[in-house]
């Protein structure tokens, strides 16, 4: 991505209402997964890993807030800006997740050697009334130790979100599980979640399994790339795990976000906020597209000279050969959007939203679908 791309977001305010803007976000996104759910194209465990995530999201966005609080406020030793990706995702520059993650590992040592909450809020009452001015050291001070407390407290998304497994049953002597896990994507700026059906017909268990478990979760990470075809991945999946047999890979790009008052992508969506002029708090649309890779069928391979091994071959949406290029069964697109710029849309009609899921945000925050 280039540096011009990742612009700073150097106000103050500003600063303060892009995280409020995507924290409400994340709020109806919660909602979005329950009229899913709802609907049948969610089940209950899909739903519960897709909300940890969105979860996780919050929580990354409430620490970053308290970082770049005092953002271009004179405050001695740090003026800072936020890093956000203007150009495509609308999201926070990857750099300043995987910065996260390093101060993450440093929080305890920090608060040891920072002032209580008290002590700070205490001085700060003594420089208003004593020195008749803004504490602003002691508000940066205040800032950075919420910040860590934040970040002790874990929970957040990471670039790097590790493997979880969850047991689904048992079907014809093979136990059924879900993985899912997600990264921070580098190059686009955007949060990808991944989750993969399994059957295993191996003798141990595979969250038990000491040396299957931890290759999978490796592998899987290896593999959890946004420039990686769905069926390249599981088909190198099938052919590393003999005994482990992906049934369904799926994988949901969470955004981009766009917003007049923050980012620059061309498009409609960016024309459709510009005309709708929404107020403060309904200007923003947030789009995210789900992969889907379903075998279809099961064939035997030689595996030496008296043994054979059982191969997943997926099925690729069979429509003017996009499966060739796509390497996925089919591709869903969705976008959430407060009312007013949903009218907009709909005046506008561009090209190419026809088919795009709609899930709409009314005055009382209330999702529905369209």
């Amino acid at each position: 991505m280039a540096e011009q791309d990742t612009p700073g977001l150097t106000d103050l305010f500003a600063s303060r209402r892009y995280f409020r803007k995507f924290q409400g976000i994340m709020a109806h996104m919660f909602r979005v997964a329950g009229v899913m759910e709802a609907e049948g194209q969610l089940r209950r465990d899909e739903v519960k890993i897709l909300t940890r995530y969105a979860s996780a999201l919050t929580f990354t966005f409430r620490a970053l807030s308290h970082k770049y609080l005092l953002v271009g406020r004179d405050t001695g030793r740090f003026f800072g800006k936020l890093d956000i990706d203007a150009r495509y995702s609308g999201f926070p520059a990857a750099e300043e997740i995987k910065t996260m993650a390093n101060d993450a590992q440093q929080a305890a040592r920090h608060l040891e050697q920072m002032p209580s909450e008290d002590d700070l809020k205490s001085e700060m009452v003594g420089v208003i009334l004593g020195e008749r001015k803004i504490p602003s050291k002691l508000q940066f001070a205040l800032s950075q130790r919420l910040y860590y407390e934040e970040l002790l407290k874990g929970d957040l998304f990471w670039a790097n979100n590790d493997p979880e497994i969850t047991w689904l049953g048992n079907t014809d002597d093979r136990r059924q599980f879900l993985l899912s896990w997600a990264v921070y994507d580098s190059q686009f700026n955007l949060p990808v979640i991944y989750m993969m059906e399994l059957e295993d017909s191996g003798k141990t268990t595979l969250p038990k399994d000491q040396r299957r478990w931890p290759e999978v979760q490796a592998h899987l990470m290896a593999q959890a790339m946004g420039g990686l075809k769905l069926v390249t991945i599981a088909k190198g999946f099938d052919e590393d795990f003999d005994d482990l047999h992906p049934k369904r890979l799926r994988r949901f790009h969470v955004g981009p976000m766009y917003s007049a008052a923050y980012t620059k992508q061309p498009g409609p969506l960016s024309q459709v906020l510009s005309q709708a002029r929404a107020p403060e708090g309904q200007d923003w649309a947030l789009v995210w597209t789900e992969e889907r890779l379903e075998s279809e069928r099961v064939i035997e391979e030689r595996d030496g000279w008296f043994s054979t091994v059982e191969r997943e071959i997926f099925a690729l949406d069979p429509f003017a050969g996009r499966g060739a290029d796509t390497g996925a069964t089919g591709t869903e697109r969705s976008i959430i959007l407060p009312q007013r710029p949903y009218q907009v849309l709909e005046e506008l009609d561009p090209r190419g939203f026809g088919a795009v899921r709609k899930f709409v945000v009314s005055a009382q925050g209330r999702v529905l679908r369209y």
